[in-house]
């Protein structure tokens, strides 16, 4: 026992210690999760001597608790050991953890090396990370050396060019293991070790590495080096990478299996910008229109999802000519996920196409992919519709897409009235006034009658955004009226709906408005039979009476007709009534005294 340590200091101590040996395994993770507090109770002298070498013997556990000391000691754990000088203390229990069958535990642990490998000195990596890193790289266990692959990154720039020579020469033997496992951690981690390298060394020792893995028999290697591909080209110049790498860049498009080429979709963009534009040109725009059409629909999914990055790289005439075919047959592919990818990324094309072309080749794109029986497809057209309206204007696309934008205020899913709804501000402030009263107005107000709360919500919201965008008096004319009408309806759901529109547009409308036209209906509700009703009437009221509270005439409001029926609400036989009236009884006052 430490003689500076009195007995009432060692008793926790000594708990914790017990916890980390208990049978039940929640308290020994409770233990793991303070284990930091161990160690500061002990100190840094016996947080080495001590703790370290238990937890080192204590990798024989459940895989919940090896996790979490795992994490634990990568969460700065060498600030309680003595600082960064005695960091490498902490590999030897990160190197056992490494070796375990459980896959998250060897990850975190080799997350945690990681970050300790960022304080260490480059004489303590040296003398104890590269020891370790050679004996997880050549444990007898395939777990050991999968989890060695994401360790030499971290370290390879700090070392002498004798050792990284050496890290080159492991890493290789990683590339060419005879466990898939090992071989798809090589693979992984390929590209974090290649973007260490010089391009030298990228030429002698990682394009070999590289070409091994991506002609693998096992796809689950082969797919992992599409990252690793991105990398070593984006290190080379264009030249490089037409003499290198031009002929693995077919193959991993055009591989037998469809998870690799799903991947090479998945990334095309960022290989397409790593290659150069000469190379986009001659080689990847035949590549990719074959993936466009492949015959998995998980492959023209992630292709399809490319298609706005791709095209930027082209001249538009190409795009039209090369791209925009195999986009209209997309339209109607038989595949829903396929066609909803599509709509999410087609009016991507309405900007690097222009005006016209957008007009002559994707408006009616646009439209049948808005009248797809999938919802999905509808709502991602929908959500991307203002970047077509920056192209051709707000007149063209209402009159070529209005039609289909009302069909869809009445769709059977929910989702996507609800994205018509928080578009129409938008139509509204490019449409204008006339337009919108003629062609829109009865659609917002029939929303607020919808059978599903989201959109009453929304189209409450949407009221809010209209009258900011046009004014209060056109609200005091087009919308005031039919929501207080709502108020006196049999249905208490309009009359619900009328409440809380109130509370909502009332911050937007003046004082005035509120007076002459909305706060009667508002107390009249207040003695609606529905205990629901009344208490959003005490929402709506504390709204009023702390938006205008502070003018002269909103105080007199306040006074005369809120404050007196919050009052009886406050007395109301329904508990929640009571509880929000008393709430909002109290916030009006203090808005008065403002």
């Amino acid at each position: 026992m430490d003689p500076g340590l009195g007995a009432d200091e060692i008793t926790p101590i000594a708990l914790l210690m017990d916890e980390l040996r208990s049978e039940d395994v929640q308290l020994r993770l409770n233990a793991i999760r303070r284990v930091s507090t161990i160690a500061l109770a002990l100190g840094p002298d016996r947080a080495r001597d001590e703790l370290i070498p238990f937890l080192q013997d204590s990798v024989d556990d459940e895989d919940e608790i090896l996790l979490a000391l795992a994490d634990e000691l990568g969460k700065n754990f060498e600030e309680y050991i003595g600082g960064n000088e005695y960091a490498h203390v902490l590999l030897g229990p990160l190197e056992n953890l490494s070796a375990v069958e459980e896959t998250l535990v060897r990850d975190k642990a080799a997350e945690s090396i990681t970050r300790i490998a960022a304080v260490l000195t480059p004489q303590q990596i040296e003398q104890y990370y590269i020891p370790l890193l050679t004996r997880l790289s050549h444990g007898e266990w395939f777990t050991s050396r999968t989890s060695s692959a994401a360790l030499y990154a971290p370290v390879y720039s700090k070392v002498s060019q004798g050792i990284q020579e050496e890290l080159r020469k492991g890493f290789a033997a990683l590339g060419s293991d005879d466990t898939p496992m090992v071989r798809r951690a090589a693979a992984k981690w390929l590209g974090a070790f290649a973007k260490n390298l010089s391009k030298q060394h990228i030429l002698s020792d990682g394009l070999s590495i590289y070409r091994r893995l991506q002609a693998d028999d096992q796809d689950s290697v082969r797919l992992l080096t599409v990252e690793d591909l991105v990398v070593i080209a984006q290190q080379l110049s264009p030249p490089e990478v037409k003499e290198q790498l031009l002929k693995q860049i077919r193959q991993s498009v055009t591989d037998k299996s469809w998870r690799v080429r799903y991947m090479a979709a998945n990334h095309f963009n960022a290989l397409s910008e790593a290659v150069g534009v000469e190379l986009v040109r001659e080689e990847l725009v035949n590549h990719y229109v074959q993936l466009l059409k492949d015959n998995e629909a998980e492959v023209r999914t992630a292709a399809a999802g490319q298609i706005p990055g791709f095209s930027k790289l082209l001249e538009p005439e190409v795009v039209i000519a090369r791209i925009v075919p195999f986009v209209r047959d997309l339209c109607q592919d038989s595949s829903q996920h396929v066609r909803a990818a599509l709509a999410n990324q087609i009016t991507g094309l309405a900007p690097l196409l222009g005006h016209g072309p957008t007009i002559e080749h994707l408006l009616q794109l646009f439209l049948h992919l808005l009248k797809d029986e999938f919802p999905e497809v509808r709502l991602n057209i929908i959500s991307k519709l203002e970047q077509v309206n920056n192209v051709i204007g707000i007149q063209l696309l209402a009159d070529s897409l209005l039609p289909a934008i009302v069909e869809l205020a009445e769709d059977k899913s929910w989702r996507v009235r609800q994205a018509i709804i928080e578009y129409i501000p938008l139509l509204a402030t490019q449409l204008g006034k006339a337009f919108f009263d003629e062609q829109l107005a009865n659609l917002c107000m029939s929303w607020l009658g919808d059978t599903v709360y989201s959109i009453r919500e929304a189209a409450t919201i949407n009221l809010k955004k209209l009258t900011e965008v046009f004014g209060v008096d056109w609200a005091r004319t087009q919308i005031v009226p039919k929501v207080v009408n709502m108020g006196s309806h049999p249905n208490y759901l309009y009359r619900m709906t009328t409440v809380q529109a109130i509370g909502t547009i009332a911050p937007s409308l003046n004082i005035d408005i509120v007076c002459d036209e909305i706060i009667d209906a508002l107390l009249h509700l207040a003695t609606d039979p529905i205990p629901n009703i009344r208490f959003n009437v005490a929402k709506s009221l504390e709204v009023v009476a702390t938006t205008y509270g502070k003018t002269k005439e909103g105080k007199e409001l306040a006074q005369q007709k809120v404050v007196p029926v919050l009052e009886e609400l406050k007395a109301d036989q329904d508990a929640d009534v009571r509880y929000f009236a008393t709430l909002a009884s109290q916030r009006a006052l203090v808005a008065m005294q403002g």
